[in-house]
């Protein structure tokens, strides 16, 4: 997700003992708009489980797949560093409909500085008129949707702006990896 999951109460990170990977699909979806977030809802696929879950972090929730056949027959994306971030067009992979994925057009505001604790690396902006168009830009759910520049894996969208759905906060695929691994 490029965020945990924390208890919505105390704003605490859940400690997470043992879990799984399960699919879903959207179900619908609450249109954003100034100061209110939209939201994706979705049904969860209970009857295979798709992997385990290990670690959850400020930075992410970690697991493995482990249904070999899940991404079958999809290509791997080379991973970018932080340093080959740019600001500028960008894309991201998103399912706001059913189980489909889609390509969207973004575009990369602004990178910032590394050593921030938060997962918020870099602040991002829905361009693509069709995104927008369902969603209002940037919802609740959407979160853990890939972003590619380039042809590469840059990061990860975590947040929305409230009073701007437009535009949210992505973290670097290179600060989920390092986390990932201290987890």
């Amino acid at each position: 997700l490029g965020h945990g999951i924390s208890d919505a109460d105390t704003g605490q990170l859940m400690e997470l003992h043992e879990g799984s990977i399960m699919g879903s699909s959207v179900a619908g979806v609450k249109k954003g708009q100034s100061g209110e977030p939209g939201e994706l809802t979705g049904q969860f696929d209970l009857s295979q489980n798709q992997g385990v879950l290990y670690s959850n972090t400020g930075k992410g929730i970690f697991g493995q797949i482990t249904n070999e056949t899940l991404y079958e027959g999809e290509q791997a994306l080379e991973i970018a560093t932080n340093a080959e971030i740019r600001e500028g067009k960008a894309h991201i992979i998103s399912n706001v409909q059913g189980i489909e994925r889609q390509e969207y057009e973004i575009e990369i505001l602004k990178i910032y500085p590394d050593g921030d604790e938060s997962s918020r690396d870099m602040m991002i902006r829905v361009t693509d008129p069709d995104l927008i168009s369902v969603t209002g830009g940037i919802v609740q759910g959407m979160s853990g949707s890939p972003i590619i520049q380039n042809g590469k894996l840059i990061g990860a969208v975590t947040h929305v702006l409230i009073n701007d759905p437009l535009k949210g906060y992505g973290i670097g695929i290179e600060n989920m990896i390092s986390e990932a691994i201290a987890s």
